[in-house]
């Protein structure tokens, strides 16, 4: 039963389409390195130094690019926020100055370490408004001038009672990419993938505030999977 129980849970891990290209060219390089190490150089001792360092960096990357299949544990999800990004809570504040939207509102971040699932969710259901991509620095993800100065990508979200809720994709000090799928008029859905960030970097939720908070600092999130907070 635990054998039929791990395939499964196996089965809901893939590879998220972003990686394929870093992987297999990567996977490439390796042995064709390799191979020149194993033809070339007499002593074997940089050759499985090399086998075992590119190895476990290989690894690494397979692991940031997985991409689990989930689906939100809860049945209804009306006035619900769930966490956009695998990661940890760094903010819990209220903004006078929300981006796109201009007013007062109650920020959460998520910051994605190299080791976390780096995949994003929509929070909440509703309707992509706009999507809005900033170019800008590459200050360290987890900073307060991080949000503000980083290169970002904002999607604002108008619920079906006429609220909107913006998610910022934040770069990081080794997050060079930020992929959005999110598109301006369509409707999104918790479950359903709003993009990816390579490498390192953070996710913003811009709240309405008194919006009740589920989280704390330093709590560690799943994507799709932790309610973050309730909309009143």
């Amino acid at each position: 039963m635990n054998g039929i129980k791990r395939i499964k849970r196996i089965k809901r891990i893939r590879i998220h389409r972003e990686g394929t290209d870093s992987l297999v060219w990567g996977g490439i390089c390796i042995v064709a390195v390799a191979l020149l190490l194993w033809r070339w150089i007499p002593s074997q001792v940089p050759f499985w130094i090399f086998v075992l360092v590119a190895g476990f960096v290989y690894g690494v990357v397979v692991n940031f690019f997985r991409c689990p299949i989930r689906k939100c544990p809860l049945t209804a999800t009306e006035n619900i926020v769930v966490a956009p990004a695998d990661g940890r809570v760094v903010v819990i504040e209220e903004v006078d100055d929300c981006p796109c939207l201009g007013d007062r509102r109650l920020m959460i971040s998520i910051f994605m370490s190299l080791f976390n699932v780096h995949a994003n969710w929509f929070p909440v259901d509703g309707r992509v408004v706009s999507v809005e991509h900033i170019n800008g620095n590459f200050h360290k993800a987890w900073l307060p001038k991080a949000s503000e100065e980083n290169e970002h990508t904002d999607v604002v979200i108008e619920l079906d009672n006429g609220e909107r809720v913006v998610c910022r994709q934040v770069a990081g000090a080794m997050a060079r990419r930020i992929v959005t799928y999110a598109e301006a008029d369509e409707d999104c859905y918790i479950d359903e993938h709003m993009g990816f960030i390579k490498f390192g970097s953070r996710v913003d939720v811009f709240l309405p505030v008194g919006t009740e908070v589920c989280v704390e600092m330093g709590q560690a999130t799943v994507g799709d999977q932790t309610v973050i907070a309730r909309l009143k």
